[in-house]
């Protein structure tokens, strides 16, 4: 096969190590056959899940990304070019089955934990972002309480009140020529401007509590927009200390987050290697029966070549299977099943390792 894919750079070929695992019988291997596509297709959803989740959370240090999503330490492909089977984990002596059966139930582990922090976090950080909202965008519609002071406002009067007023820059000429006469009881000179963005600026005006009603209705209709704003020191510092304390808290779980997301992902993504190597060991004996002699092979093909790679591989093994026949699955052919997967001479699954396809 080297020789075949070598000579007209096809692919990059490595041997794929898989130990001399327990056969069982013909019917447990033709259900576990079944079972191991379900399992790989979901321990892949899941390593894709947490890696999109390391993306998520690292926000503004997304560069970073990769450099986490590690497997033993090493770089995915490192990984699985270097493979070797950890007995520790997965012990060879243990049948098939109970092997599925480990991989699965920690993955799945990984997944409901992954949901559970994962909702944690982003409840904390919707907070966050919800109160930070409103604190920017435009005059009309963001909070006020982080640009007045207290002495902006005539506070404890029986009689007086001050109220905030949003006025175009283009206005500003027409509301000191106006504000006083708006309607009746408005304290003359007493408009100030407290702050202005690109479009707009804030004034404060103050009046006899009993002119309020009118004066919003006339201020309405000359365009000046009356903001619904009541000076509360309390209130205004309760919201304050809220979004300190989640800031403090983002903060204070975003590490361990993070070291959590790294080790799972290289737990996951294991898993998954391995019931890949399942996967090709189980078909290998359904196909090729026993004893079992056979050799995996990881082949990383060139992109451009890859339909020439299979044309070579075709004709190089097209005698272990007399009857197979490159089926490409976007066919549809009624009666069969080819939507997950093409058919070939050889035992055949792929493994992408580029997690985040935005990338």
């Amino acid at each position: 096969m080297n020789m075949a894919t070598s000579q007209t750079n096809l692919s990059t070929n490595h041997k794929f190590n898989i130990p001399e695992l327990k056969v069982g019988t013909l019917d447990i291997l033709v259900g576990l056959s079944d079972e191991l596509a379900k399992l790989d297709s979901f321990v892949e959803s899941v390593v894709r899940k947490v890696a999109q989740y390391m993306d998520d959370v690292l926000e503004d240090s997304r560069d970073k990304v990769q450099e986490n999503l590690l497997a033993n330490g090493v770089d995915l492909v490192t990984y699985v070019t270097r493979f070797q089977w950890d007995m520790a984990k997965y012990p060879i002596k243990q049948s098939l089955k109970n092997i599925s059966e480990i991989m699965s139930k920690q993955v799945s582990q990984i997944d409901n934990d992954l949901k559970a922090r994962a909702s944690a976090y982003n409840s904390l950080k919707g907070n966050l972002q919800s109160l930070e909202r409103k604190n920017v965008g435009s005059l009309l519609t963001r909070s006020v309480a982080d640009i007045v002071k207290k002495n902006d406002f005539v506070l404890d009067s029986e009689y007086l009140t001050t109220l905030l007023v949003v006025i175009p820059k283009t206005s500003y000429p027409d509301w000191q020529k106006t504000y006083e006469t708006l309607s009746e009881m408005v304290v003359p000179r007493s408009t100030k401007l407290l702050f202005e963005d690109q479009d707009s600026g804030l004034f404060s005006v103050t009046l006899f509590r009993k002119a309020i009603d009118d004066f919003k209705h006339k201020a309405r209709e000359n365009k000046f927009m009356v903001r619904d704003f009541q000076y509360n020191e309390e209130e205004m510092k309760a919201d304050k200390e809220e979004m300190t304390r989640l800031s403090t808290d983002k903060k204070k779980q975003f590490g361990p987050l993070v070291r959590w997301l790294k080790v799972n992902f290289s737990e996951a993504f294991i898993a998954w290697i391995h019931i890949k190597a399942l996967r090709v060991f189980t078909e290998s004996v359904l196909r090729y029966g026993l004893p079992v002699n056979f050799q995996a092979m990881l082949l990383q093909p060139i992109k451009k070549n890859v339909k020439k790679l299979r044309e070579v591989l075709q004709d190089l093994y097209k005698h272990l299977d007399s009857n197979a026949t490159v089926i490409d699955a976007s066919m549809d052919i009624p009666g069969l099943n080819l939507s997950q997967q093409e058919y070939y001479p050889y035992a055949y699954y792929k493994t992408d390792c580029n997690l985040l396809d935005f990338k």
